[in-house]
């Protein structure tokens, strides 16, 4: 179950992302996280903190509800 959160975060931060035009590199310079943890997170393999979601949503210039509105 845990896992499905996971996966469906990561996809939905990835969709936002390419929504945006933004590589992962461009997100983790953005949001002051590394590339490889953008990553994990998209694959859905990282237990991703609420203050860093918030710093991926500043990044991408989205609300934190809008990251989990599928």
């Amino acid at each position: 179950m845990e896992d499905d959160i996971q996966l469906k975060l990561g996809k939905r931060i990835k969709a936002l992302r390419n929504l945006k035009g933004v590589s992962q590199e461009v997100l983790a310079l953005h949001s002051g996280l590394h590339r490889t943890y953008i990553s994990d997170i998209e694959r859905g393999v990282r237990n991703v903190s609420i203050k860093n979601i918030e710093k991926i949503a500043k990044a991408l210039n989205v609300s934190i509800a809008e990251i989990f509105n599928t």
